[in-house]
């Protein structure tokens, strides 16, 4: 389940270049900074205005006051980044999103229609398409010893040889209000989490997450 074609549609989202020849999605995070600054130059400028150095945003996009933004970043079509919104860069936020008050996002990628509406933290980290984080609810992307992150599942460990990865959630993901995603998480496409759950490792597909002894498997 770790890998990119269990946990994305790669049609939603215009990194979908990022991706190719790789295998597992925390493999992008060294090169998302890079891939945005390089679209970010070929886009359509009649449908993108830089407005600073190196960060693009849609002209239909509606961009409240009070948002900071630092490149290289790109802000899809028909999104909405709302007041005191701080964009970090090495962002690439899709089309139809939402970023929310007081957001804080940094080397990230989402892919459309993805809501992070509500003081959220997402940091290293992919979010698929539909995406949706509850409000207060972040990515803790670095582990407390400061040691590389592993992503891990009942039978497996996978090294990064990174210190710091968030997480990476599949499509129509909808993490409850003020949860903690611990490093290295993974979880699972259409996979409902809990409010106030502490997440850690690879959560599967097709569930709901109460906690670490209580994941069931939503009925067809």
């Amino acid at each position: 389940m770790f890998k990119i074609e269990n946990l994305f549609d790669l049609k939603q989202t215009m990194a979908k270049d990022l991706f190719t020849n790789k295998t597992f999605p925390w493999e992008v995070l060294d090169e998302i900074g890079e891939f945005v600054l390089e679209l970010g130059k070929k886009l359509p400028q009649a449908e993108y205005t830089e407005v600073k150095p190196q960060v693009w945003v849609a002209n239909d996009a509606k961009i409240f006051p009070n948002v900071y933004f630092v490149g290289p970043t790109i802000i899809g079509h028909g999104t909405e980044v709302r007041p005191g919104a701080f964009i970090r860069g090495k962002v690439l936020v899709g089309d139809n999103c939402v970023v929310g008050n007081s957001t804080e996002l940094k080397n990230v990628v989402l892919f459309n229609n993805v809501q992070v509406p509500h003081y959220n933290y997402v940091g290293d980290s992919v979010l698929g398409y539909k995406a949706h984080m509850g409000a207060g609810s972040v990515t803790s992307n670095v582990k407390s010893d400061k040691t590389l992150v592993v992503i891990k599942n009942s039978s497996e460990k996978m090294a990064t040889n990174r210190k710091k990865v968030g997480a990476m959630l599949g499509d129509y993901v909808e993490i409850g209000c003020n949860s903690v995603l611990n490093p290295g998480t993974i979880v699972g496409r259409n996979t409902n989490v809990y409010p106030l759950s502490r997440v850690r490792g690879e959560v599967p597909e097709n569930s709901i997450y109460k906690d670490k002894d209580n994941i069931t498997l939503k009925h067809a």
